[in-house]
């Protein structure tokens, strides 16, 4: 079975939906006293059925911050899309921020290989890709330097990302995904 975490930001909601329109069962972490409104209202906008595809997902209560839940959510997986993240920008939330995109990303990299996770794919951001001056293109291969220019947000997501590949020294099947701006439907 596959566990995505995140289910209810944009990324989860659209692989979620992509998942169970293929037929797939999945199973979908989602923090205590989180409402599934945004996901719902999304398959209602994507979806000509709408109440199959929610049919496919298991929502299990738990957060990425707390590896017991974490530990009962993985019981059967095989396969882990991490996709929950923070995004901000806001100088006060700096450290939350620094706690779920890297400390819950080392939780899960640590469960998937208690679990033995056959794969775990791990949703960062292009923000976490190294910058070199005068080099207009950059890739995954372009090499990080530590530099002021980075922001609160691209550090924790680098960060996160040296958590995956730690996991991939210690035996982890993984890869790391960077999208760029990331847009979805209108719906109204």
């Amino acid at each position: 079975m596959i566990l995505v975490t995140g289910g209810t930001g944009l990324v989860g909601t659209y692989l979620l939906h992509a998942l169970a329109s293929k037929g797939i069962n999945v199973r979908a972490l989602i923090r205590p006293g989180r409402g599934t409104d945004f996901t719902q209202s999304l398959f209602n906008c994507i979806s000509s059925s709408p109440a199959s595809i929610s049919s496919k997902i298991e929502w299990v209560d738990g957060d990425i911050l707390d590896v017991f839940s974490l530990e009962k959510a993985m019981d059967g997986i095989t396969h882990v899309y991490h996709c929950a993240g923070m995004i901000s920008f806001y100088p006060a939330e700096r450290t939350l921020m620094q706690k779920i995109n890297v400390e819950g990303t080392a939780n899960i990299v640590n469960c998937c290989i208690e679990h033995k996770v056959e794969k775990l794919v791990h949703v960062s951001s292009i923000s976490a890709l190294g910058r070199v001056a005068g080099k207009g293109i950059i890739d995954e291969n372009t090499k990080w330097q530590n530099s002021h220019n980075y922001s609160a947000y691209g550090l924790s997501k680098y960060a996160g990302e040296k958590e995956v590949w730690r996991g991939m020294e210690e035996g982890l099947n993984a890869v790391i995904v960077n999208p760029s701006v990331i847009l979805g439907a209108a719906c109204h």
